[in-house]
């Protein structure tokens, strides 16, 4: 076909639109317990943090676990069906969740969500154990649906964009992670406390149906797509034969040899990218799930406040702005110096790493103000924090752009559902101990011959101290465990970079499948 004349489509961008929607929407589904849960499902349920770490926790190693065969189950079953399948999946684990307080209710024969909140002593116990066992099954169904999108849309940018674009657009579709944390304090909390926190669950998760609708009508492989021309095509396969030992990879015949799965391991590139994963993706899902917890425990303000709400969509509408320009950085720097695209994409994420060191200075900004500032004061930790959550996801587009530059198109979902698995790993440990942290560090207290955690509400009813707060560099309680898990965000980043710099020093081409 003759192309010289012809206008290029870009219905490239139409499909980068549509993975940034199911970023969105995977999200919100991910986001509505954590926006419910101090609020709404904590005392209904009577669970502390360290049930909430538990469930958080166990979500990320399930996540993990099922990243490292989604991948693979993407490769194998095609882009178009595996992406369904994913959302599906989500979608009904994300539904799922309103049915926790019927099962709770059925187990322990009570009637209502009053009846559940009003036990104490025992029964209290047993109705969190439940509970707590109930949404780890809903979560569980959300995980293994979730783990499919990262991948699925990894594998999509590589196949509709050419390595120079491919951060550029993963950085936008990547942003749904952001403005789905944006959204999501602008709709759930109001949602929970106008129809309950059931319903919430519901609506959120219905979205993920609505999308699969349209991904059935607008998705095919760019050769095989109506709604792209030849030049459109030209354009995305340009790098195909940027090495002569990938030229077998003929537009002719499409042929494509498969890389057997245990080899992926073999591979430096693999390690690099895992380990980078691994040191970093704790830190994004702890400040998606503790923030609304840590706002509340450290100044007092809850999600359906007007100031709670507004600081959590502050701080993602930051993320998402800065996070954009991110993915655009490599580029730049590909266009001004003509290095390879890892390179310039390691340069980007060296300067991504030192910016998380400004969550260091969240606690005691916030700490410094708050008898001036009053409960505005929050307003500083999350400036810093957004700075930090920005950085992520900047260096995320990029970290997930070197598995594209350098692994064959068939590998490249394999290859990020085993760094998926990696970062869930991180988060897994992150989730567990942050839980477990603030528990300890609130110290705990005797009350009618009960051990509980301490609350200033129980000292305030005449609880005894039977183990003191924790102290950690000037902070007492909460505060001091929330520092400690700040400092090691606040760090990570530059052990990652350093690691994957060592492992992976320059670009090189994995050919040898």
């Amino acid at each position: 076909m003759n192309t010289l004349n012809e206008k290029m489509t870009n219905f490239r961008w139409v499909i980068c639109a549509m993975l940034f929607v199911a970023t969105t929407i995977n999200y919100l589904d991910r986001q509505v317990l954590s926006l419910t849960w101090d609020e709404f499902i904590k005392p209904e349920f009577h669970w502390n943090d360290t049930h909430y770490g538990n469930i958080t926790s166990i979500f990320s190693i399930v996540y993990a676990v099922c990243l490292l065969f989604a991948g693979r189950f993407v490769d194998w079953i095609g882009t178009k069906k595996g992406f369904l399948i994913a959302i599906g999946v989500w979608s009904v684990g994300a539904c799922l969740h309103a049915v926790c307080g019927i099962v709770t209710e059925a187990y322990v024969g009570l009637h209502s969500a009053a009846e559940l909140a009003a036990q104490v002593g025992d029964a209290a116990v047993v109705i969190a154990t439940v509970s707590m066992y109930s949404f780890l099954v809903a979560r569980c169904i959300l995980a293994l649906g979730e783990s499919g999108n990262f991948p699925a849309a990894i594998k999509v940018t590589a196949e509709y964009f050419p390595k120079k674009d491919r951060a550029y657009a993963t950085s936008i579709f990547n942003a749904g992670a952001s403005v789905g944390a944006l959204g999501a304090p602008l709709a759930i909390p109001p949602l929970a406390k106008l129809y309950g926190w059931e319903m919430a669950f519901i609506i959120i998760g219905a979205f993920g149906f609505i999308w699969m609708g349209f991904w059935v009508f607008l998705y095919g492989a760019p050769r095989k797509n109506k709604f792209v021309n030849q030049a459109e095509v030209d354009y995305i396969e340009q790098d195909k034969y940027e090495d002569a030992s990938v030229r077998q990879e003929t537009v002719k015949t499409g042929e494509e040899k498969k890389m057997k799965f245990l080899k992926c391991f073999s591979y430096r590139q693999t390690w690099a990218f895992a380990f980078g994963k691994f040191m970093t993706d704790g830190v994004w899902w702890f400040f998606l799930f503790w923030t609304p917890s840590y706002l509340n425990a450290q100044f007092g303000i809850k999600t359906t406040e007007g100031l709670g709400m507004a600081l959590i969509f502050t701080l993602y509408a930051i993320t998402t702005v800065l996070s954009i320009f991110g993915g655009k950085l490599p580029t730049i720097f590909i266009r001004q110096t003509g290095v390879n695209p890892y390179a310039a994409r390691m340069r980007a994420m060296l300067i991504f790493a030192f910016f998380p060191l400004c969550v260091l200075l969240a606690q005691p900004l916030g700490d410094a103000f708050s008898a001036s500032w009053g409960r505005n004061a929050a307003w500083l930790p999350i400036l810093m924090i957004s700075l930090g959550c920005a950085a992520h996801q900047a260096w995320s587009a990029n970290i997930f752009s070197t598995v594209s530059d350098m692994f064959p198109k068939v590998a490249i979902a394999s290859i990020t559902g085993i760094g998926g698995m990696a970062g869930g790993l991180g988060s897994m440990f992150m989730q567990k101990s942050a839980g477990n942290l603030f528990t300890y560090a609130s110290g705990s207290a005797m009350l009618n011959g009960k051990e509980v955690e301490m609350t200033k509400e129980l000292l305030e009813q005449g609880a005894q101290f039977i183990r003191q707060p924790m102290t950690f560099m000037g902070f007492e309680g909460k505060p001091a465990g929330y520092f400690v898990i700040f400092c090691i965000c606040a760090v990570a980043y530059l052990v990652g970079w350093t690691v994957m710099k060592s492992l992976v020093p320059k670009y090189k081409l994995i050919t040898d499948l």
